[in-house]
């Protein structure tokens, strides 16, 4: 069974506001490169959110919403840093939560820290992150919460793409994820918006199903 759902009916409206600010960008002529070297007709810069404070107020809003039905007994929130650590802290604040955040290595001078933050051992925990590919950053934040000590209920997430290889991990490693809109979503908004055709869609469509190879 999967461990990765999508949050009530929020996929459209969040979808539909990434699109708006450019936050998801679409370029099926000129692909996009990622880090991975991967080929890309889509790139998601949710941080970008954040500069909109109506928007950013919305999926704060929706990401505790999601906590909270999906995991009521959260004891604190933690960010997985870079761009989960913004989010991680409103929702925290949000909440009336306890926040720390996970670097992704130790800190290389003082104390040397993984994790920013007091956090007791047994607590039970959310980790907040804002884009989901393949999970591996993601579990690795998780897995560092686990080996302090702390008790990782699950993660929520702004996005996904919806890999395969990410329900694996994501189901592998325990770990429910949980999040506000996905791929799929993403592209019905984008067909509503006039950002795409037909056409165009089943293109784009195609990247998803072998991402690493797709030209």
């Amino acid at each position: 069974m999967s461990t990765i759902k999508i949050y009530g009916d929020t996929a459209g409206p969040i979808a539909a506001r990434l699109l708006q600010i450019g936050a998801i960008k679409l370029n099926y002529k000129q692909p996009f490169t990622w880090s991975s070297g991967w080929k890309s007709p889509i790139y998601c810069d949710n941080r970008l959110a954040l500069s909109y404070p109506e928007i950013r107020t919305y999926i704060k809003e929706n990401l505790a919403q999601a906590i909270r039905h999906n995991f009521p007994e959260v004891e604190c929130i933690a960010g997985v840093a870079t761009a989960g650590i913004p989010q991680g802290a409103m929702v925290a604040d949000f909440m009336g939560l306890p926040f720390v955040y996970v670097r992704p290595k130790p800190k290389e001078h003082g104390m040397g820290n993984l994790i920013e933050g007091k956090i007791e051992k047994g607590k039970k925990v959310v980790l907040i992150e804002d884009l989901i590919s393949t999970g591996g950053s993601s579990l690795k934040a998780a897995q560092a919460m686990k080996e302090a000590g702390c008790n990782v209920i699950g993660m929520v997430a702004i996005f996904t793409y919806g890999f395969e290889t990410a329900t694996k991990n994501f189901s592998e490693a325990g770990v429910p994820l949980v999040c506000l809109s996905d791929f799929n979503h993403m592209l019905e908004e984008a067909i509503e918006q006039k950002y795409l055709d037909r056409d165009q869609l089943v293109y784009v469509k195609s990247w998803r199903l072998d991402p690493a190879n797709w030209k």
